[in-house]
Order: structure tokens, then sequence, then C-alpha cells
């Protein structure tokens, strides 16, 4: 089976948010990462205490994303952060046991691993909307990520049924998903946790 990550973005969703996450919550993804940074911590605990709940009627995990204090208010012990969040913030995580972590190198993900992350998303490798101007690093850079941590490596950005095994080839536990599952190409995403 194919594990993939979603990672949310409500602002981009082009359905109700939390019927969607209903649908989600109801397939073979391993986990989503609740991912909405253009929310206020109060509107985010809201959000979170709903997803929480959807999701775990469902045994869907689910990874809160930057909002650390949100996390601890919760007593939800699975988070995701950026490099340098969770560089400020690694004392305050000890009690966590999902530590996921946004690297863009092999060295950043050697860090994040140093720190205490349980898994790493690496990006982006392809061209993606959400990255317009810059440069992707492409399916032959993963390897080098892979053997650097022995930690799982879920890539992103850009990755698709149609080039999502180039993705897999280079020993990546899997891959994350964002746009493709908040738009309506998600079922084919979806079909992909099947293999």
């Amino acid at each position: 089976m194919c594990k993939i990550l979603c990672i949310t973005n409500s602002s981009s969703c082009k359905y109700d948010f939390l019927s969607h996450i209903k649908i989600l919550a109801q397939s073979r993804l391993c986990g989503i990462v609740l991912r909405e940074k253009h929310l206020t911590s109060e509107q985010y605990y809201k959000l979170a205490k709903e997803v929480i709940s959807i999701c775990g009627y469902y045994n869907m995990p689910v990874i809160l994303h930057s909002f650390v204090d949100v996390a601890l208010r919760l007593e939800h012990k699975a988070i995701h952060l950026p490099m340098s969040v969770l560089e400020n913030e690694s004392q305050r995580l000890k009690n966590f046991s999902v530590i996921g972590a946004s690297t863009h190198s092999a060295e950043q993900a050697k860090q994040a691993e140093s720190l205490g992350a349980s898994y790493i998303t690496y990006g982006h490798i392809f061209a993606t909307d959400c990255k317009k101007g810059l440069p992707p690093k492409g399916a032959d850079s993963i390897a080098q990520v892979v053997k650097s941590v022995h930690i799982p490596v879920y890539p992103l950005g850009g990755i698709n049924q149609s080039n999502y095994r180039l993705v897999l080839k280079q020993g990546a536990e899997g891959f994350a998903v964002m746009s493709g599952l908040m738009t309506e190409s998600y079922p084919e995403i979806l079909n992909l946790a099947n293999f």
C-alpha cells in the first residue's frame, strides 16, 4: 500500500472543509496534517477540536501544524513544524509521540532528526502552484535525503498519479499531498493509497 500524507489548506479547499475532512478520514491515507497557517491561535484551536473529533471516529491520525500551544492545550501528541519552530520549541516537545518537520535539504533532514523529528517532509519535488517561481528539487534529490536519516521521508510538491512512482523509487516512505487533496482531482490521489 502506498502511504499518502494529506496536508490541508482550507482556504483552497473547493468543498465544505469539515465535510471534506470526513471523507478524507474514511480513506486509506496514513494521516492528515492540519496546516492552517492563516488562522489565529483561537480559530485553529476550535477547528483542531472538530477535526480531531471527526478523524478520531474513523481512526484517522491527525497531526497538528505549527501551533504548539494549541497542541499542548488539547493534549494532542502529534505535531508538524517548520524547522525554525522545531529549533525554538524543542524543549516543549518532549511529551509528543509524533513530531514532523518540513525540510528542504539533506542537512535540514539530519538536523530535524537530531532535534527529535519522527518523520520529515521534503520538497518541493515537482513544479507546483504552491511554490510558483521556485525551481523544483526533482525526484533524484530524494535519495540523498532518504540516505541521510533513519526516519521516514515524505516528499511533497506537485506529486500526482502520473509521477508518484518516480518518488517511491528513490526510497521515500510515501509522499505528501496538499493541492491534489483539496481540489476535484482528489479521488485519483486517494486511489493511490490502495496500492
